[in-house]
């Protein structure tokens, strides 16, 4: 890593933040970052968290440092926009989620006594539900489920509406009567198939399944994301075998026969 750093550089979150003032200043700025907005961005901020993921699956060190700095850069984008509406800045945003640690880390910061990571867990829900219940001034109590993005990926939304309902006893026992509940909405999409039921009904027959499975995943606490994530990997490498062995044939997969691609199929898992 080069450590030299020119004396006109900007470095630091401070440095960070002239370069965004300055990508955003009118006339001089730079065009493309002048017109954009929070939703426009929105998409490039979860865009880089999922890299940054993916840099953590990949134990890739020097990945994950860029783009642990892409998705700092967004930070700092949503608030100078933010701080051109008058509405916050950056300085806020740390004040706030300073505050915010400190207050749902009584044990760390107070006086309270927390022995290991699933009370500390439960602890955190009690101080955001009690935050939620402080936002309705004495009104109708938020819902449980509030909160829960809507913008997350849909399974791993699924998942966290289901805990939330999980903590108030909402929840089946076992994953076998999850299973079992399954079998009984795939007999209803069977059916809405069998009377050709409108798009509409199939997918929500779907849906429903879709959700049952995520259900089955939080039982035995696989994360369904990193569940389908690994079926997807597993796909493209054995799909990618059957080209391989196609092409050593001066084929491709258009050329290929159902049964010749399910042969090579097989072949690759085997070969796993």
């Amino acid at each position: 890593m080069n450590d030299e750093v020119k004396p006109d550089a900007d470095t630091g979150i401070a440095g960070l933040l002239r370069i965004m003032a300055r990508l955003r200043t009118p006339k001089t700025g730079c065009p493309w970052d002048l017109e954009q907005n929070f939703a426009s961005i929105a998409p490039y901020t979860i865009e880089e968290a999922y890299e940054v993921a993916e840099a953590i699956r990949e134990d890739d060190m020097p990945g994950l440092r860029d783009e642990l700095g892409d998705l700092l850069f967004q930070v700092v984008f949503h608030a100078r926009i933010a701080e051109e509406a008058g509405d916050f800045g950056f300085g806020d945003v740390v004040e706030a989620i300073s505050e915010k640690m400190v207050r749902r880390h009584p044990h760390v910061f107070g006086d309270a006594k927390i022995y290991d990571a699933a009370a500390q867990t439960t602890a955190w829900e009690a101080h955001k539900a009690a935050e939620r219940a402080a936002k309705s001034h004495g009104g109708e109590p938020e819902s449980v489920l509030a909160s829960v993005p809507l913008a997350l990926p849909a399974l791993t939304r699924a998942e966290k509406l289901q805990k939330r309902a999980a903590r108030v006893g909402f929840d089946w026992p076992e994953a076998a009567q999850v299973l079992d509940k399954i079998e009984e909405e795939l007999a209803e999409l069977r059916e809405a198939l069998a009377q050709k039921a409108p798009r509409e009904k199939i997918a929500e027959e779907l849906g429903d399944i879709l959700f049952g499975y995520v259900n089955v995943a939080r039982h035995l606490g696989v994360d369904p994301e990193d569940a389908l994530r690994s079926c997807n990997a597993k796909f493209v490498r054995r799909f990618q075998a059957i080209e391989k062995s196609l092409a050593a044939e001066g084929r491709g997969p258009q050329d290929a026969s159902l049964d010749e691609m399910e042969a090579l199929w097989q072949a690759a898992k085997k070969a796993e």
